[in-house]
């Protein structure tokens, strides 16, 4: 691992050598920011596309599936479980290295604290202590109990005794005792199975152990190979922001003098638009007055007119009335209510008296004279020039930032290039190689040694197997050559050579028994202990706990990690902070806290964004003096259109006459009229002469009353318009007046208090671009510049190899072999208790019958005797007295 150590402190070397270049360029948009706040709050900026950091790609999966053997070792942790239930003791492990770090001596053991921990580990490891003693008991007594039970056979004890009782339930006893040998042997088969399993998974693991380095090493090449690339992409990026600020530069008249405009157009633009409807309204005056002129000639004239026709139409009607026919008694009553009427046959409204508009219609067009809406749209020009003033004005400031940034981007890209980073990551390159050779290199040893320890293995299982080869051939001969009819003397050679068998079983058991108890209690309280207190910690990361626990190591040193890398333990940094940033593939620079060592944003703030940048734009000054939004010929002309005369026209008397109507009574009402009374006289002259009459008044209607009516509409509504447009003329005007000379006012005295607010918002635009670039760098830096994966899967891998690989498989080895070995203890009884029933006895039990026929004398025969088997045709079985005889001797045996 000291190759990985290296690469971080050279990442490190490589972070704090620019350390002291950061935090000023972090102030100064932020006081740019505060003061933005305090007067409004400027526009969005544009966001900024930087693309993508180049990604590197990773090819260790840190993962391992162990198949169906994985079944196996969720066994083992279930039975270490059992024998260990108790949690992590991380607190009783922090405070025993805390309280051996400077080195204890044997008899500060006795001190009351250290007796206090010694307990609690104790009583911790009570579960591997009781069963590691167990083991030692069954290695001290099983060659004991075994030597003994070998002299207690010679003695012809112990099952010794070549003589074999027999009994009623013989049958039954040597069936049980088959069935529970067999039973016992194929689970001894099953443990040696499954260590040998375990056996052979490791080997199997370790040759994947290759694959492993392989990925690792290569991720590691691609790691230090793309971390250049990137760190070049992040400093080739500040191109991006730079064209944006230059373009911005570029356009500084439309946007900050459009900024200026726009401020300042609150105030202008609303006084030069009453200006202009006072223009507009000044041409509608001048046609007002013109149609009050036309418009009363025309009354005038038709009023004379229309009273000559309608006098003459009431004196022709009245010599009409006066025919001789109207003095008859129902049509004089006709004739006299039409005669009552013809007095409402005349004219109304006098226009005569009414005064000429000829005066103020003459003033208005010598105002018009004036093309107020021209001066009005140069007021409108002069003001929208603002932003071609702010850019002439602001040339040189421009020309001087622009040289500014082009002074910081040669800083940065000289600053990048200043330290050997590509280099020394070239140089960690071949060494990468060259580890990765001298690791290759053992992998011959490796095997070498694999292969030993494979062989040392399965030469231990074939203790167990020529055990159970022993157990199974006796039981087969045994088995095959047992008959029932044969006594334990006559008993065939096939049926004793499976009792020897099983006999040589036993004897190999007590050899091997205690030398397989031995390797399994080793290997137990080693392989337990570290799945215990290694792999599970690990795994739950329980043991990062323990090595960032703060002054862990020396009192005065709080934090292990930053105290090894940057020798500054006061950092808070933490293995296990760092692993998770890395198993996230987060940026080196995020995993190892650079911050503390190189602050990237004081750095960018200062290299990125200089405050002389701020300096020189606060010395913009914009004049706008030049800037004339109503020139004195506009104004005159204003005055003299507010002294036209329109306000003292007499609007009501035009108004009265207006309101009066044409005639006195409606000429097409009262023919209509006319028309109904003709029609109740009888026919004749009068009839028709009357209808005569009615026609002649609507043709006066249609001729002269009609036009009249339409000239008297034109006057009211230009008479109510031009009353409209003088009502406080010279007062609307004097407003108008006083809104543009304020507006003056504002651009000439006010305007350089708009100008250094804007310039404020437009220099925030211009840090804004720099603020994003500077918050895209600590993102890639936080999470794609430098991806650590590659650490977090060395840590994964080496878990993996080290408890997935080898702890496991080792734990299920002595979890299997530790079955043979308990299950040696009845597989040994067993076999003694059966082979009794197999193997050819000396002797054999003899039964006389004591019936009513007398006492007989016994008769025995020793091993060389010829004497037959003395017994009563005529016995009962409750007589029979067993008595040890010799078989016959037959020249066969």
């Amino acid at each position: 691992m000291l190759w990985t150590w290296w690469l971080v402190l050279l990442l490190c070397w490589g972070a704090t050598s620019g350390e002291q270049q950061a935090d000023e360029r972090a102030r100064a948009p932020a006081r740019v920011q505060a003061d933005s706040r305090r007067q409004r709050s400027p526009p969005p900026v544009e966001p900024l596309d930087f693309g993508f950091v180049p990604a590197a790609v990773y090819d260790t999966h840190a993962y391992y599936e162990p198949g169906a053997i994985g079944i196996l070792f969720h066994m083992v942790h279930a039975f270490l479980y059992v024998v260990q239930p108790n949690s992590f003791p991380k607190d009783l492990i922090v405070q025993v290295i805390q309280q051996n770090m400077g080195g204890i001596k044997i008899e500060e053991w006795r001190k009351p604290e250290n007796v206090v921990l010694l307990l609690q580990w104790i009583y911790y490891e009570a579960g591997f202590l009781i069963c590691a003693t167990i083991g030692i008991v069954f290695v001290v007594l099983t060659p004991i109990i075994g030597t003994f039970f070998c002299v207690c056979r010679c003695c012809e004890n112990c099952g010794g005794e070549m003589h074999q009782r027999q009994r009623k339930n013989a049958d039954c006893q040597r069936g049980f005792y088959t069935a529970s040998l067999i039973a016992t042997s194929i689970f001894i088969i099953l443990g040696v199975l499954i260590a040998y399993a375990a056996n052979h998974n490791i080997s199997t693991q370790i040759k994947s152990t290759r694959r492993f380095i392989n990925t690792n090493m290569r991720d590691l090449r691609t790691f230090a190979n793309n971390t250049p690339a990137q760190i070049e992409y992040l400093t080739a990026q500040y191109t991006t922001a730079k064209n944006k600020v230059l373009s911005d530069l570029d356009n500084i008249g439309p946007l900050l003098g459009g900024r200026i405009h726009s401020q300042l157009e609150k105030e202008v633009v609303p006084s030069l638009d009453t200006a202009l409807r006072m223009a507009g309204a000044m041409r509608e005056t001048k046609e007002a007055l013109e149609n009050v002129s036309s418009s009363l000639e025309v009354l005038q004239e038709g009023t004379g007119k229309l009273q000559a026709s309608l006098s003459g139409e009431r004196a022709s009607l009245s010599n009409t009335l006066s025919d001789p026919a109207c003095t008859n008694g129902a049509v004089s009553h006709t004739c006299n209510t039409i005669r009552s009427t013809l007095s409402q046959l005349g004219v109304n409204a006098d226009f005569s008296r009414l005064p000429d508009v000829n005066h103020a219609l003459a003033n208005v067009n010598t105002v018009l004279r004036t093309d107020l809406s021209n001066i009005v749209q140069k007021g409108y020009s002069s003001f929208n020039d603002t932003p071609r003033l702010v850019k002439e004005q602001t040339k040189n400031i421009v020309s001087g930032v622009k040289g500014m940034l082009d002074k910081i981007s040669t800083e940065i890209n000289s600053y990048s290039k200043m330290f050997p980073v590509e280099a020394s990551l070239a140089n960690f390159t071949i060494f990468l190689s060259q580890e990765q050779k001298k690791i290759e290199s053992f992998y011959p040893h490796i095997d070498q040694m694999d292969f030993y320890r494979w062989v040392s293995c399965v030469a231990v299982l074939c203790m167990v197997v020529l055990v159970m080869a022993f157990n199974l051939l006796g039981l087969l001969c045994g088995t095959c050559g047992y008959d029932k009819q044969a006594t334990p003397t006559t008993r065939g050679c096939l049926s004793n050579t499976g009792g020897n068998l099983l006999m040589a079983g036993v004897g190999f058991s007590f050899l091997f028994a205690w030398v397989l108890m031995g390797i399994v209690t080793t290997l137990f309280v080693v392989g337990g202990n570290v799945e215990k207190l290694m792999c599970e910690p690990l795994a739950n990361r329980q043991l990062f706990k323990i090595i960032d626990t703060p002054f862990l190591v020396h009192p005065s040193k709080k934090n292990f990690l930053p105290g090894m890398l940057f020798q500054n333990p006061n950092i808070d940094l933490t293995l296990g902070s760092m692993y998770r940033e890395c198993y996230e593939n987060n940026g080196l620079y995020h995993a190892l806290q650079l911050e503390t060592m190189f602050n990237i944003n004081s750095f960018l703030n200062r290299t990125v964004y200089n405050r002389d940048v701020a300096k020189v734009f606060e010395s913009v000054q914009v004049d706008l003096q030049d800037i004339t939004l109503l020139e004195q010929v506009g104004r005159d002309n204003l005055m003299n259109f507010a002294n036209s005369g329109i306000g003292q026209i007499d609007y009501e008397a035009y108004l009265v006459q207006v309101n009066k109507g044409v005639t006195l009574v409606d000429l097409l009402s009262f023919s209509t009229d006319l028309e109904g009374q003709a029609d109740q006289l009888p026919r004749g002259a009068l009839e028709n002469a009357l209808k005569g009459h009615a026609s002649s008044i609507r043709q006066i209607h249609r001729e002269q009353v009609v036009p009249m009516e339409q000239a008297m509409s034109t006057l009211s509504q230009s008479i109510k318009q031009l009353q409209r447009t003088s009502n406080d003329l010279p007062v609307k005007v004097t407003n108008i007046l006083s809104a543009i000379d304020a507006a003056e006012y504002l651009i000439t005295h006010n305007a350089s208090h708009v100008v250094k607010q804007e310039t404020k918002g437009y220099i925030q635009n211009l840090v804004g671009y720099f603020k994003q670039y500077t918050e895209w760098v600590k993102n890639s830096l936080t999470a794609e510049v430098a991806q650590c994966k590659p650490i977090s899967n060395i840590v994964d891998s080496m878990e993996i190899v080290a408890c997935s690989f080898i702890v496991d498989s080792v734990n299920t080895f002595w979890f299997g072999l530790g079955g043979c070995c308990i299950l040696l203890i009845p597989s040994i009884i067993f076999s003694v208790k059966l082979a009794k029933y197999y193997r050819r006895m000396d002797t054999e039990d003899v039964f006389e019958d004591l019936g009513n026929t007398g006492n007989h004398e016994e008769q025995v025969c020793n091993i060389h005797g010829n004497l037959p088997v003395v017994s009563s045709p005529y016995y009962d079985t409750l007589t029979w007295f067993p008595r040890a005889s010799a078989p016959p001797s037959q020249p066969d045996w």
